[in-house]
This record gives C-alpha cells, sequence and structure tokens, in this order.
C-alpha cells in the first residue's frame, strides 16, 4: 500500500519541482563582488549583470562586500541559499588564499559549483605619473635599487594577486618593498596618485581612469605580450622577471548545491552576455580577454590553479596567518 501511496506522492513532487524551475528566474538575483567598487572586478560583474538581467526578465544587482582580503563577501556567496538566485565572481586571489591563510571560511572547491569562467587579464605595475613616463620600468628600478628607502607597494590585502606580485616583484627585481594593504585596487590607486604609495600591480581595467588622466604610469605588465593599447611597456620577461608571468582571471560560481539545471542556465545566460558586443566593447577595451566555459573546463581549471599557486606561495616563503 505505502508503495502505490509514494508514487503519485513523488510524481506531484516532480511536477511541482518542475514548475518552480520553470518559472526561474520570478525576482531579481543576485551577484556578490567580493571587492570594492571601481577595481576591474566590479567591472566585469556589472557589465555582465547588465546584460543578464536584459536576457533573464530580471535584474541581477550587483552586491559589493569587500573586506578581509575577498574573504567576507566569498563567505556570504557560499552561505546563500542554493536557490539560484545569488551566485558570485571570483578570481584568482581565490586560489592563492588557501595557502596563506590558515584558517578560511569556505573551500573554493567543495562549496560552490562552476558556473562559467569569465576572462583573463595580466596585470600591470602602475606608478604616480610623476617622474616615470609609461614604459620606464628602467628609471623606476635604477631609483629604488640605489634608494635606501623601501619601495612602498600597495596591495588589495594579504592573499591578493597584488600581494603576491609584491612579494615576487622584491625578489625579481632585488628590492626592498614594504607591502601595504587596501581594500581593493581603487583606493590603492587613488593613492598611488597622489603619491602616498609608491605603486601597485591591478589590471588595466582598474586602472584605466587614472591612467588615461595621466596621474598614474603603467610601467610593466606580467602575462606574455604587451598589451596593445600600451605598446612602450615591456613585459615581465623581457625585464628578466619570468617568475613574473601570470594573468588574473575571474570566473562565476554558485552555492555548492544549486540544481544543475538552474546553474546551466546561468552558465548559458552568462556564455551570452560574454559574447554580446555591448559586453564586450565595454571590456575588452580595458585589456580583458572574455571567454565563456564549460562547469567541467571551470573545475578542473580552478583545481590547476589551486595546486599551481600553493607551490608558488610556499617556493616565495610566504607564511600562512
Amino acid at each position: 500500500m505505502k508503495t502505490r501511496l509514494l508514487t503519485p506522492l513523488l510524481l506531484a513532487a516532480s511536477l511541482i519541482s518542475t514548475a518552480a524551475q520553470a518559472a526561474y528566474p520570478d525576482k531579481p538575483l543576485r551577484l556578490i563582488v567580493p571587492w570594492a567598487p571601481g577595481g576591474s572586478t566590479d567591472a566585469i560583474a556589472r557589465a555582465v549583470a547588465q546584460r543578464m538581467g536584459e536576457t533573464m526578465g530580471q535584474s541581477v544587482v550587483v552586491d559589493n562586500r569587500s573586506g578581509a582580503s575577498g574573504r567576507i563577501g566569498t563567505e556570504a556567496a557560499a552561505k546563500a541559499a542554493p536557490d539560484g538566485y545569488t551566485f558570485a565572481i571570483v578570481e584568482l586571489p581565490h586560489a592563492i588564499a588557501p595557502a596563506v591563510f590558515n584558517k578560511m571560511p569556505y573551500d573554493l572547491l567543495r562549496d560552490f559549483t562552476p558556473i562559467s569562467m569569465v576572462g583573463t587579464s595580466p596585470l600591470m605595475l602602475f606608478a604616480s605619473g610623476t617622474p616615470y613616463k609609461n614604459g620606464d620600468l628602467k628609471g623606476f628600478l635604477k631609483h629604488y635599487r640605489a634608494s635606501k628607502v623601501p619601495l612602498t607597494l600597495a596591495n588589495s590585502g594579504n592573499g591578493s594577486i597584488s600581494h603576491l606580485s609584491s612579494e615576487l616583484f622584491a625578489t625579481a627585481a632585488g628590492i626592498k618593498v614594504n607591502a601595504i594593504p587596501y581594500r581593493g585596487s581603487a583606493p590603492a590607486l587613488t593613492d598611488v596618485a597622489a603619491g602616498q604609495v609608491d605603486a601597485h600591480f591591478a589590471t588595466l581595467a582598474s586602472a584605466s581612469a587614472l591612467l588615461g588622466a595621466g596621474k598614474i604610469s603603467a610601467l610593466m605588465v606580467t602575462g606574455n605580450t604587451r598589451v596593445a593599447s600600451l605598446p612602450e611597456v615591456p613585459t615581465a620577461r623581457e625585464a628578466g622577471m619570468d617568475s613574473m608571468q601570470f594573468n588574473q582571471w575571474w570566473a562565476l560560481v554558485a552555492p555548492a548545491t544549486t540544481p544543475i539545471d538552474i546553474v546551466e542556465r546561468l552558465r548559458s545566460e552568462a556564455v551570452a552576455a560574454l559574447a554580446h558586443p555591448s559586453t564586450r566593447e565595454r571590456l575588452t577595451t580595458l585589456g580583458i580577454d572574455l571567454k565563456g566555459s564549460s562547469r567541467d573546463e571551470l573545475r578542473a581549471f580552478m583545481r590547476s590553479e589551486v595546486d599551481r599557486w600553493g607551490a608558488v606561495v610556499r617556493k616565495a616563503g610566504i607564511k600562512p596567518e
């Protein structure tokens, strides 16, 4: 008797679930950005969110949750209801963090399900526009190698890629560095422009406004090739710093138990947003190479990045805190 009654009950539950998913989304979505407004991650999130909102029929609200080197916002995303209405943008610092912090409030590989890759971009070393011009890495190095005062390098917090870049740069360039943590690239670059700190590693997207105004200068790029819009700026390899060849990356993830069909809907919408001319025009001019992916491709990539940067941190002698 129980078996006979169970089948229609399961069928009814299945129909209710299917109906609920068919109506998805029936309210605004939230895209958590674990950094302050104004940086490259924020710019990417807003461009993708705008287009996804247009095609999904519901607004996608960008929720900036900065602090603790990205851990505050990312923890909030990990603990959000797995219903498809909250997802997050993660990036290279999330792969570095497990090797830098002893206690993590989330696990990138366990507590999230991948949605799609978003894109990549090299970092650039930015200094005050006075006295350095774009590409004047030699003059910059000559000054600080001879200086008795350490180079003050702003970073986006412990465990960020700009923090690790500072450590790698100190070793590769043979310069004494004093690392200064900030809540993100936007406030760090503002202080570089004002002369409060000497330099900062960031993406072109984060620095474009200040760079265009001549308040800061680009001295070096971490990628394998020069940036088309700044052909005078040398690469790390050209400067003899092979250890500094890497790219920033961004990806979208959802809480781990979000239903796969909803995750796949988010993935298809995100990939379509990345391919749309308005999104590409908005972001490729900032030096971002947009690229979507499958969920499995992103899962494998994030796992490889955690392994890679864990090894880099150990080799650099950075002690977990």
